[in-house]
């Protein structure tokens, strides 16, 4: 989307979603940034990235599990035997829905970066943000705080919340953290265009985990898996 940063917020009252379920992701996401987000600087994001990591890490044997034929992917069957194991309440066509939506690939099955970003997004459209005393949505509090991060990662960068991350609230968050530093732009950008997959100007949450996945290491960790076998 043309024109100076200064001015990229004027189209957005415009931007419609493409997908039902993108819709939906927005929605929940206009909620969640209305009620503030916990984080103060895009900084407190980058401190958390080796704690996410190792969340992450630790959910690769579930996923593993939920990989009956041990191909290294999850497939539309294992993926509705995994939410009825896990007690995740979705209709056939939300599952569906979802699957596609993470399938970025579109080789019908989903990989360890893919089923992570769908089970975030799960997490969002539940509606409820985790609290101390909230009981374990999926029996993993530890997944499910990493989640909560993800969330208000999203939240703090969505300054307007709208439920997008425009190039103009990139640069203000990194900005924030960066003050003075004269690389701070570049580093923005850069970052945006890592989010920004459709190259449409706007970054929706879906797009942000996948970048956020890459960011913190999750592409190596299983490329060094495929390096083992």
């Amino acid at each position: 989307m043309g024109g100076a940063l200064g001015k990229a917020e004027s189209p957005r009252k415009d931007w419609l979603p493409e997908t039902k379920l993108e819709a939906k992701m927005v929605e929940a996401m206009q909620r969640r940034a209305s009620a503030g987000a916990a984080m103060k600087s895009f900084n407190s994001v980058i401190l958390k990235f080796p704690k996410i990591d190792e969340s992450f890490r630790k959910f690769k044997s579930t996923f593993e599990e939920f990989d009956e034929d041990k191909n290294g992917v999850i497939d539309q069957e294992e993926l509705r035997r995994c939410f009825h194991n896990l007690e995740i309440s979705s209709t056939e066509e939300e599952i569906n829905d979802l699957f596609r939506e993470c399938d970025v690939n579109d080789d019908m099955g989903m990989n360890f970066n893919e089923f992570i970003v769908l089970l975030c997004l799960v997490y969002l459209l539940k509606g409820e943000p985790m609290s101390a005393q909230s009981k374990p949505w999926i029996g993993m509090p530890n997944l499910e705080s990493t989640f909560e991060t993800l969330v208000n990662a999203f939240a703090f960068l969505d300054k307007n919340k709208d439920g997008y991350v425009s190039k103009s609230e990139m640069i203000d968050a990194i900005n924030e953290t960066t003050t003075g530093e004269r690389s701070s732009g570049r580093i923005a950008m850069r970052r945006f265009e890592e989010m920004d997959w459709d190259k449409n100007g706007m970054v929706n949450f879906k797009e942000f985990l996948f970048a956020f996945t890459h960011w913190v290491g999750i592409d190596e960790a299983e490329d060094d898996d495929d390096g083992e076998e």
